[in-house]
């Protein structure tokens, strides 16, 4: 330490020598150490900023990547070459305000070596006079010396005199404070000393919380962990360490506030972070991270354990053919037809992956050995998905590689097909580009061919492979429709199933749907959206929690989705723009009573496309439409107009039906032809190569 705290000692002598005053020699030698570091912390400054400013393209390699830590780390040391940040450089501040405290501490506990520049033969004189260890204890030396317990006569050498007449007028006094009293040995008052360090301490934190560029931006468990154990650590030395560096401390956390604040208005953050985008990051990353954060503790460790399991499992097997990913239980419905036709005209082994641990494909897989399922949770799907190597891959989620779902990494030639979950438009409902890097699309009817044609021709995308596969989930409802035994019930069955985005009847006019209904002659049924559900569990509970004194054969929340009773039973749906509108009026040839919310446009540029979405054309072919203005004075009229008049609408439908929807009635054939056709070539071409 002797030659750290040299050329700081000459610091702190020039200091005192200047104001004759120890307590003002410690703060003018706190402000000029801070001077004399000042282009450091400029560099500090910066090199903060350049953190921040890339931190959204952190935030969204975090979210393209999820799970694959080795590739986010890859991705950020090009961040941080392209910017020129070296994250190790961020720690020498710290080591040289450690190296600064410890050298401070050496300067103040020994006065007569880098102060007053006694030579050590003359100090450890007066050290033995009086049984001390000179380097360990000069303040005993300046006691004793100041009240005579060692004489000014000590020596004649004029060495030893010019020492005792500095020493004699050294003081250790400020404001009334003894500088080289120690709280933990004198207690009384002095303990405001620890106390004073602490809060400056937290004064300092708090600040840099609000201000520094890079706190500011650390989460609340960061901040105030800081904020912690930098009070902690003051209030610790100051009941153990000098005053004089409890003052030293005290000084360097206010003119750090100070410092922090010049900072900003010199070099504004502002001016170099896109704050927006970062805080767009931000909600994409809580949004990644919030998946799989249901279910009780114990459920999250039973179902973490057994996706591990699956994971391993899956990947140890070879030669994948088909894979078919489904988010939840309920979506077996829109691939049932596909998988019954290729387990009666093959011998194909599906592996079926499901984001839920509950679904009905494991029991299901139990009576068909053929289908192979495997519980993989949404987050480590991201991982799985980048690795996977199968040679096709069948999914209802669209935004393949545009959002968390990314195609593989290991295998370029995997083969990536879209089934659809519903029936209407692709270009307006879906995100735009929402289908541009799946290889192959099972088109419902021939608006999807059209649309996905247009937007090729528009964009100038290649095309893709286009099957007529129809929707045989339609078919499924209108023959189970069909089966149920048919009555003219006095008590009519009126479904309420909206859709999930903004503005949908859930959130905008249920009550008034709900409250105009609720007549003795009409039971309801509301079934919220899958997706809503999924989303808004809280809300859900509040709307249910509302109605749970009406009884229930007048009222009931229809929350399993894997039922489609509500469906074949209802008289009547009401809706916004969801699909389920074309499914049960195709199903049942019973009209649709339609509330004019808010449209769901998920792609803002559609109209590029040329191409009038089925959602609009259909719309008046099937039903009526009623403004939400017009709730309040029309919803009952109108409901029972469209009751008294259902039948009118049963031929009219079907046609439509039929025009609609591709090769109605061969429960999806097309697709097992192509999916058998499709393994069969990348066979042969593997055989060849």
């Amino acid at each position: 330490m002797d030659y750290i705290c040299y050329p700081f000692g000459f610091l702190m002598k020039w200091c005192w020598e200047l104001v004759q005053n120890y307590g003002l020699a410690i703060i003018l030698f706190t402000v000029l150490t801070r001077v004399v570091l000042l282009p450091l912390s400029v560099w500090v400054h910066k090199n903060s900023i350049k953190i921040v400013k890339i931190q959204p393209e952190v935030n969204f390699l975090k979210v393209r990547f999820y799970g694959d830590r080795e590739r986010i780390a890859e991705e950020e040391r090009k961040l941080h070459k392209r910017e020129k940040y070296n994250p190790l450089l961020s720690i020498i501040p710290l080591v040289i305000q450690i190296i600064l405290l410890f050298a401070v501490l050496y300067i103040v506990k020994e006065p007569l070596t880098y102060i007053l520049r006694i030579d050590a033969e003359t100090c450890r004189m007066f050290a033995e006079q009086i049984g001390v260890d000179f380097k360990a204890d000069q303040f005993a030396i300046i006691r004793a010396i100041q009240d005579g317990t060692i004489p000014a006569t000590i020596s004649d050498k004029a060495e030893v005199i010019s020492a005792i007449n500095s020493i004699k007028t050294f003081s250790l006094d400020f404001i009334g404070i003894r500088l080289d009293s120690v709280t933990s040995q004198v207690w009384g008052w002095y303990i405001l000393s620890p106390l004073a360090a602490g809060l400056s301490s937290f004064l300092m934190i708090y600040a840099q919380n609000k201000a520094n560029v890079v706190q500011a931006e650390q989460s609340n468990f960061n901040k105030y962990g800081l904020m912690i154990l930098s009070v902690g650590l003051s209030l610790f030395l100051g009941f153990v360490t000098y005053a004089g560096v409890v003052l030293y401390w005290i000084g360097g956390n206010l003119l750090a506030i100070l410092q922090q604040c010049i900072l900003n208005a010199v070099i504004s953050p502002k001016k170099y972070v896109d704050y927006d985008q970062l805080q767009k990051s931000r909600e994409e990353l809580k949004k990644i991270r919030s998946l799989d954060s249901g279910g009780s503790k114990k459920e999250r460790r039973a179902n973490e354990k057994r996706e591990r399991a699956d994971y391993k499992r899956f990947f140890k097997v070879v030669n994948k053919h088909l894979v078919i990913w489904s988010e939840r239980s309920g979506f077996y419905k829109y691939f049932e037809a596909l998988i019954d036709g290729l387990l009666s005209k093959s011998n194909i082994v599906i592996h079926y992956i499901t984001n839920d641990p509950g679904d009905a494909i494991f029991e299901k897989a139990k009576e068909e050995p053929r289908i192979r399922p495997y519980y993989i949770g949404q987050r480590k799907l991201i991982t799985l998905m980048m690795r996977m190597d199968a040679d096709i891959v069948i999914m209802t989620t669209p935004d393949l590689q545009t959002q968390y779902i990314k195609r593989s990494l290991v295998r370029k030639d995997v083969e990536y097909i879209y089934v659809p979950h519903d029936m209407m438009s692709v270009h307006m409902g879906f995100r735009k580009g929402s289908l541009d890097n799946f290889d192959t699309v099972f088109c419902t009817g021939a608006h999807v061919e059209r649309e996905i044609r247009a937007t090729e021709r528009v964009y100038g995308l290649p095309e893709k492979t286009l099957v007529k596969f129809g929707y045989p989930l339609a078919e499924k409802l209108e023959a189970s429709y069909e089966a149920q035994p048919k009555e003219d019930r006095a008590v009519k069955e009126i479904l309420i199933a909206p859709s999930w985005q903004e503005d949908n009847l859930l959130d905008s006019c249920v009550d008034t749907l709900i409250e105009k209904l609720l007549f003795d002659k009409y039971h309801l049924t509301v079934r919220p959206h899958p997706e809503y559900s999924k989303r808004y569990k809280e809300k859900l509970q509040l709307l249910t929690e509302k109605y749970k004194d009406i009884p229930e054969n007048r009222l009931t929340f229809e929350l399993d989705f894997t039922a489609n009773k509500s469906i074949y039973s209802s008289d009547l749906l009401i809706t916004d723009w969801s699909g389920i509108a074309y499914e049960f009026a195709f199903a049942t040839k019973k009209p649709v009573l339609f509330v004019n919310t808010k449209m769901k446009v998920e792609n803002p540029d559609w109209e590029e496309i040329g191409e009038t979405p089925s959602e609009i054309y259909l719309r008046p072919q099937i039903g009526h439409a009623l403004e939400k203005s017009e709730l309040d004075a029309k919803t009952a009229e109108a409901a029972a107009d469209l009751l008294e008049h259902s039948g009118e609408y049963h031929d009219k439908i079907n046609e439509l039906k039929i025009s609609h929807l591709y090769n109605y009635g061969s429960n999806g054939s097309e697709g097992v032809k192509y999916v058998l056709t499709r393994l069969k070539d990348i066979q042969k071409t593997k055989k060849g190569e």
